[in-house]
């Protein structure tokens, strides 16, 4: 068979689009398998998250990186479903594919694949107009931990069968202790710690937050802390030119070591005079400091991260000084306890924070193997994301494939009515959400043909919220509106939208233009007189 020059590009680049989706696809669903992956630092992750297989994987070929793109795209958007836009964005090509193949003559091929550009774009549009009729229930407050739990079911159920209603709950109860009176969620304001030993059921949530760190000075416990953060070393200060002092007997050795004694005794004097009663420092403490720290009963914390410290200021309101001053009231941060904790052998120090607004809460999770925990953590995330989803707009659809089925059977009522040739393609659009239930029933060893026309059957009867039963042994369904199977109404549309748009544009590539240097062969990069005698 003849191709031109322009299907054998589209072929290529679908080609490896078709490969990226596939690898991917096993992992959607509850039952997905995990991926081993192992980065170009030699990292391993085992885990089944789309949005983590992309990051690490390093893809090459241009048009998979347009999948790529949107896949990432979505995490930002939604913070999940970003395994629906690739496993969707990959069937919408595959199809494209069967439609060129079925096309008359080599000179049409541009005019199909126009035609096929076309015809996604309108049952696109077409399938964002139907969604918000699928909308089967609405979450109704965002301050019912209960009610929150049962929203982020779906979403963990996803990343972590059969943790999921604890892990649910965890993260409802941190992310409603949190929730301004505003109503605007910030992701940031929870934070993750992870502490090997125990098991996942050991897993809790504090208010505040968490740092895997011992204090430096005798002090372990402070109520009603008042806090002084330094960006800068906790010792004397450092000349920055060299000085030579020149000694000649014992009693000037004395006097210079006792000047010093005295410096620092009077910056920390200063310190403790100001009210503050913890210093949180980002470099080292010296000897001589951490002494008087303790004579004047300071509590000391030594924080590397300067990440951890920007965040520390943010949560208690404080300001980091770059030198050691005493700081001013508006200069300190308040808490209202900061403690030494022992976790498992770990030893934390908790800075606990009851206040509402701007308040930062720590899941503290607990796992076998620091894999695991990442996986954990990454579940965490989704579910914390599909809250600030639901505080942006709380509409809610089916899940299980059932919105999917839906709108493949309304989309395929509307290419009936189109006149054109791009009915074809808005046909193809449609099946294209089969794909969807199909890897849903594939991973869990069920018959995907038997699962789709049961879903077909009941969505002819109109009962809109049937979706796959991934919990019974063979291919049955279930409504996923009474099952709690629920997903975000702006996760489904961005992930359509975002698929569409991706597929779209990897038809729309002709040709992959590399720039590269031209000419032969580098020279050797060596001594530039690489060539000359050495005597010379």
């Amino acid at each position: 068979q003849h191709y031109s020059g322009l299907e054998e590009a589209v072929y290529r680049n679908i080609q490896a689009c078709k490969e990226l989706a596939q690898t991917t696809r096993t992992a959607y669903g509850p039952n997905g398998m995990n991926k081993m992956v192992i980065n170009h630092l030699e990292k391993l992750f085992v885990t089944n998250d789309a949005a983590t297989i992309l990051r690490e994987l390093e893809v090459q070929h241009p048009a998979a990186k347009m999948l790529v793109m949107a896949s990432h795209m979505q995490e930002q958007e939604v913070g999940d479903g970003t395994n629906f836009v690739l496993v969707f964005a990959g069937v919408l090509l595959e199809l494209a594919e069967d439609l060129l193949r079925m096309g008359l003559s080599v000179s049409e091929a541009s005019y199909i694949l126009i035609t096929v550009i076309e015809g996604y774009e309108k049952a696109c549009k077409k399938a964002l107009e139907i969604l918000p009729d699928l909308v089967c229930c609405s979450a109704k407050n965002l301050r019912d931990v209960e009610e929150v739990a049962s929203l982020l079911y779906t979403s963990i159920m996803s990343k972590q069968y059969g943790n999921e209603r604890f892990l649910a709950k965890l993260i409802a109860q941190a992310c409603v202790s949190i929730l301004p009176d505003s109503g605007h969620f910030n992701v940031d304001n929870i934070r993750v710690c992870k502490i090997v030993g125990a098991g996942i059921s050991a897993s809790s949530v504090l208010h505040g937050m968490v740092f895997k760190k011992e204090t430096e000075g005798d002090v372990t416990s402070v109520k009603d802390a008042k806090i002084a953060v330094y960006s800068c070393p906790f010792d004397g200060m450092i000349t920055e030119t060299k000085g030579t002092v020149l000694i000649k007997n014992a009693e000037e050795l004395m006097n210079f070591s006792k000047g010093e004694e005295n410096l620092m005794d009077l910056q920390v004097k200063a310190i403790a005079d100001s009210g503050a009663n913890v210093v949180v420092t980002g470099g080292k403490v010296a000897d001589m400091a951490l002494h008087y720290a303790n004579k004047y009963n300071l509590m000391l914390v030594r924080l590397n991260s300067k990440w951890d410290l920007r965040r520390l200021c943010k949560t208690v309101g404080a300001t980091a000084l770059p030198r050691l001053t005493p700081p001013t009231l508006e200069e300190m941060g308040h808490c209202n306890s900061v403690y030494l904790s022992e976790v498992g052998d770990t030893q934390v120090v908790v800075f606990k924070h009851e206040k509402e607004d701007g308040a930062i809460s720590t899941i503290l999770i607990r796992g076998s193997t620091d894999n695991l925990m990442d996986d954990i953590e990454r579940a965490v995330d989704d579910g914390v994301n599909t809250f600030k989803v639901l505080t942006r707009d709380k509409r809610l659809v089916p899940g299980g494939g059932a919105t999917e089925i839906e709108l493949a059977k309304q989309i395929t009522s509307y290419g009936e009515t189109c006149p054109g040739l791009d009915q074809y393609a808005i046909k193809k659009f449609a099946e294209a959400f089969e794909a969807i239930p199909r890897a849903l029933a594939e991973n869990s060893g069920v018959k995907a043909n038997e699962v789709i026309s049961k879903l077909y059957a009941m969505h002819q009867e109109g009962k809109k919220n049937v979706g796959f039963d991934i919990e019974a042994e063979a291919a049955a369904v279930k409504d996923m509106l009474e099952a709690g199977v629920l997903d975000t109404y702006l996760g489904k549309f961005w992930g359509i939208k975002l698929a569409t748009n991706a597929a779209v544009t990897v038809l729309r590539v002709d040709q992959i233009i590399m720039a590269k240097p031209a000419g032969g062969p580098k020279p050797p990069s060596g001594k530039k007189d690489w060539d000359e005698d050495q005597n010379d």
